[in-house]
């Protein structure tokens, strides 16, 4: 009997380290996987298509929301965002614990769809280290900052929902935060499972 995998919900404001915290998560471990999310905007230098992110067309974006092959979808900055429904659900059944990296509207909509995800919210220490990281990745204009800024703000207060909340000040300790946290809801009592062994 293979345990069906847990939905990681990852959210947090642009400029927080995420990504880069899932994949420190990812190296000591064989059962995470990253589920790669299709959008709009233009790749960033050293981006690869099919691994940080899925980069389509609009049209293309609009027709995958038509044909409901999107798990959850939203606009940020501008972009379009959304989650390919069918890679999540073959990975869930094969056991696998996957990882959405989607911002707070998006999130909303997984867990309506799926309550028993798990939902985790990464902050920067402070507005001041985030506006810092934003400047230090040199791809954004200041007034695409400003805006990146405001929508953190914007998206810390809507962020109640979450279950596990990391403070990303060092990417080593904030993966070391989310493995855990991985594992503790692994660990979470299965009935059904419990019931398989006593059989």
């Amino acid at each position: 009997m293979i345990k069906k995998g847990k939905l990681i919900i990852l959210s947090g404001p642009s400029g927080t380290g995420k990504s880069t915290v899932v994949f420190k998560a990812m190296e000591g471990r064989a059962d995470l996987c990253f589920s790669t999310s299709v959008t709009t905007r233009p790749p960033r230098s050293g981006e690869v298509d099919g691994r940080e992110y899925f980069f389509i067309d609009q049209a293309r974006f609009d027709k995958m929301v038509e044909n409901n092959e999107l798990l959850e979808h939203a606009c940020y900055v501008s972009n379009s965002y959304g989650t390919p429904r069918p890679f999540v659900e073959a990975q869930l059944q094969k056991g696998m614990n996957v990882i959405l990296d989607i911002e707070v509207q998006g999130a909303r909509q997984v867990k309506e769809k799926m309550p028993e995800a798990v939902t985790i919210f990464i902050m920067p220490p402070s507005m001041a280290e985030l506006r810092s990281r934003l400047e230090g990745r040199g791809t954004d204009t200041p007034e695409a900052i400003d805006a990146r800024i405001a929508r953190a703000r914007e998206e810390i207060l809507e962020a109640d929902f979450y279950e596990y909340l990391i403070v990303n000040r060092d990417v080593e300790t904030a993966a070391n935060e989310f493995s855990a946290i991985i594992s503790a809801e692994q660990c979470r009592f299965d009935p059904l499972l419990a019931k398989k062994i006593a059989e």
